[in-house]
């Protein structure tokens, strides 16, 4: 684990993106590597080297706590790396609040996965949801990339969106 965050793969070729799946968890109900690479593929872009790290309850929450001071574990978390101008960063994905998501939303667990490695890759690349400005940016650029990818917006029905 580097200082920043939670892991860094390093790619010595600027110019082909490079994805590293590592999965620290035993839940069973989790994307294909293949699936993870297509999501990462249309979320971003511009060449990038990413770490996609799945976690479970435990290291959720304490990098979670770690890093946003939130005592609980959360969906996904983003760390960037200043690379040389490049896009770097680790994307870090709890299987369980994302299973226990996915149930109580009645969505698609693929689908939410799909819906949140797009949302932590589009946080990587400086979209954020702070204000309703931003939300709205990102929200929509969300739902475009993953309806590209075959999956409903992930928003639709919802009367508090992101923001």
């Amino acid at each position: 684990m580097s200082a920043d965050g939670p892991g860094r793969s390093r790619n010595t070729d600027r110019n082909t993106p490079a994805l590293t799946v590592q999965v620290a968890t035993r839940s069973r109900s989790l994307p294909a590597t293949a699936q993870l690479r297509r999501w990462t593929r249309a979320a971003l872009a511009r060449p990038a080297q990413v770490t996609l790290r799945i976690v479970g309850e435990r290291e959720g929450e304490s990098l979670n706590r770690k890093f946003r001071r939130k005592p609980h574990a959360t969906n996904v978390l983003t760390f960037g790396y200043a690379e040389d101008g490049g896009l770097a960063g680790d994307i870090v994905l709890c299987a369980p609040v994302i299973a226990r998501e996915a149930r109580r939303q009645g969505k698609d667990l693929q689908a939410h996965y799909a819906h949140l490695t797009v949302h932590g890759l589009l946080h990587l690349q400086g979209y954020d949801h702070e204000n309703s400005r931003e939300a709205r940016i990102m929200e929509a650029r969300e739902a475009a990339i993953l309806k590209r990818l075959g999956y409903p917006d992930p928003y639709a029905g919802e009367e508090g969106r992101l923001g």
